[in-house]
């Protein structure tokens, strides 16, 4: 499977100098990196060779590198089930700077997209309806990135007095704040609930 990759990997950036920047196979997947700006016409590519045929799109993530000026990598997962091959592209992209959308190739980015731009911030250019996906309409930042509070900046709750949602700044009382970090595993003398019943049973 190693060698066949290797060679895919090889063919692949013969075939599109213009977009791969790198490669290498790792954890039985060939990993790819590639410029944004071609991002769209490389998918093209990978799933109508007879080489390659990637045709399924298994997911989109990013990951956020705050320390570095491309600071975002986006990634692709692909799979070919007529190759039995799997293929991990990788987009390193700064943080004001666009994605191309890849939805006219393949739809199913559509949700995929809308989260990434949701949990942390990338905007697809060419995307028909970029809005959130799984915060509110009124969310305030994007919470996968590194510097996103734990606790966030906003809290919700439902008003009596108001009869309706109402946002507030996070307030954390104290006792919130207070941890137990006793713990059986680190040879604390804690008993848990149920701990009773490993003697029952001598």
């Amino acid at each position: 499977m190693s060698d066949a990759l290797k060679e895919l990997g090889t063919y692949i950036e013969a075939k599109r100098p213009d977009c791969v920047l790198s490669w290498d196979v790792s954890f039985g997947e060939l990993n790819v990196d590639v410029t944004p700006s071609n991002i769209e016409g490389f998918v093209e590519f990978l799933r109508a060779d007879q080489n390659c045929r990637f045709s399924t799109l298994v997911d989109i993530t990013a990951v956020d590198y705050p320390e570095r000026a491309k600071r975002f990598d986006v990634v692709y997962h692909f799979l070919s089930m007529y190759r039995n091959h799997r293929i991990r592209l990788r987009v390193a992209v700064r943080e004001d700077e666009l994605v191309p959308s890849i939805i006219d190739v393949h739809p199913s980015a559509n949700w995929f997209e809308r989260e990434i731009f949701d949990m942390f911030g990338i905007i697809f250019s060419g995307h028909p309806d970029l809005r959130r996906l799984l915060t509110d309409y009124g969310f305030r930042g994007h919470p996968l990135r590194k510097d996103f509070p734990t606790t966030g900046y906003v809290e919700v709750r439902y008003s009596e007095a108001e009869k309706r949602v109402v946002y507030e700044p996070v307030k954390l009382v104290q006792e919130y704040r207070q941890f137990d970090f006793m713990s059986p595993w680190e040879g604390a003398k804690y008993v848990l609930p149920g701990d009773e019943k490993k003697d029952a049973a001598k």
